[in-house]
């Protein structure tokens, strides 16, 4: 009988299987995409290994998810004949996302407020993808669940949160391919201490050590790496360019069909090829060059910011505003950026997840317990809100705006 499984080797975890109606899935256009937009946007500018994409993590997360579900099944927990869903649930939580993952997506926000997720839900619904799935089984479930919507919650929290396979695979992936030695995590041992209390997703307390280090690993990688400063310089250059060319482009009024034609080369492409015909196309253009060529925008302050306070456009623009003055500069000589992300994963109900659910077992006795966050001590000491206040601009203006900026951001 033929072999209806594909496996494809990967360096994180050596090999994932894919079943027939995966490999169907993979081997659409839709999907193939993904290869063509990189994880972590610009960050191959400052860490020259990463180069890997949506395609990879998002067969890694599928793969993570099997384990998960394999791992509850084992334990009479949850039915065999669910994990598949899940696995593909997980294949799929990514496919909404546009070429530079979340800087695409802030363009969206600006002026439609659509997320990747909301784009997903259509892609699986209308395209090719729902077709394959529905020989199977129901694609509106696979398509809640991909987003987080499904109805057993513990389902949702395999896919995404603080015990998620989104995160142990990303963390992995990235770490490995920048090079950056933070993302220290054992995921089989993760995996293997799934339980499930009260239709949430808990874990054995013995594991406990091991979400701590989870913990503390995205929170390194965080500062080390998607929070760098380089790699941020070239992240807010290619936001900058996008807003700046939204209007010609027309990237915020793309339907579905043409969304799922763009990948980070074509829009890159069509930053660099637009017309002079005014001063934001000539400046949106020259930022994409520049950033192409690796002319980065430099740093010139940087304060971290402790607690739950966070800046809003309006604050940013002021910063702007006040700071080109200072400097005598044009505003769109200055950049203002405020990168800020919870310091401990978000739930599926996109709240800061603060509390962990662990299980006893002594014989046949079992005990849970709902810890807060606040109440394990090396992971206490990270919670609330990273934030970070960055002043960025040309190297030709570098000490005017550093002047300006520490005088008006240095007292904050």
């Amino acid at each position: 009988m033929k072999n209806q499984f594909l496996e494809i080797t990967d360096p994180i975890h050596d090999f994932i299987r894919l079943n027939s109606t995966e490999q169907k899935i993979v081997d659409t256009s839709v999907f193939q995409r993904l290869r063509r937009i990189k994880q972590l946007s610009g960050a191959h500018l400052t860490y020259p290994g990463a180069q890997h994409t949506r395609f990879e993590h998002s067969l890694g997360v599928m793969h993570i998810a099997g384990m998960a579900g394999t791992s509850l099944a084992s334990k009479k927990q949850m039915p065999v004949t669910d994990i598949d869903d899940i696995r593909l649930a997980a294949l799929l939580h990514d496919i909404g996302h546009g070429p530079f993952s979340h800087l695409f997506e802030e363009v969206l926000q600006k002026k439609k407020h659509i997320t990747h997720e909301q784009i997903g839900k259509e892609i699986i619904l209308k395209s090719e993808i729902g077709d394959i799935i529905s020989k199977t089984t129901d694609k509106k479930k696979i398509n809640r669940l991909a987003v987080g919507e499904g109805s057993k919650q513990f389902e949702n929290e395999i896919i995404s949160g603080a015990l998620s396979a989104d995160m142990m695979d990303y963390l992995l992936r990235d770490g490995y391919f920048t090079g950056a030695e933070h993302a220290k995590i054992d995921h089989n041992r993760i995996t293997n201490s799934f339980e499930i209390y009260k239709n949430k997703l808990a874990l054995q307390s013995s594991a406990l050590v091991n979400f701590e280090t989870m913990m503390i690993s995205r929170f390194q990688m965080f500062k080390a790496v998607y929070f760098h400063k380089t790699v941020r310089a070239g992240e807010v250059m290619l936001l900058e360019a996008m807003t700046l060319a939204d209007d010609h482009l027309g990237l915020s009024k793309m339907n579905a069909q043409e969304y799922v034609k763009q990948t980070d080369d074509t829009i890159l492409e069509q930053l660099t090829s637009l017309p002079e015909t005014n001063s934001e196309l000539k400046a949106a253009k020259k930022i994409a060059v520049d950033y192409q060529d690796r002319k980065l925008f430099k740093c010139v302050f940087e304060k971290t910011i402790s607690g739950k306070k966070s800046f809003g456009k309006n604050t940013q623009k002021q910063f702007r505003e006040d700071i080109a003055k200072k400097a005598k500069l044009a505003e769109n000589q200055v950049f203002i950026d405020t990168t800020t992300t919870h310091s401990m994963p978000l739930a599926p109900s996109k709240k800061e997840s603060n509390s962990i659910i662990l299980i006893k077992k002594e014989g046949n006795k079992i005990t849970p317990q709902i810890i807060p966050i606040s109440e394990i001590p090396l992971v206490s000491t990270m919670s609330g809100k990273m934030n970070i206040l960055r002043a960025y601009t040309q190297q030709k203006n570098r000490n005017k705006v550093e002047i300006a900026a520490k005088s008006i951001l240095g007292e904050l």
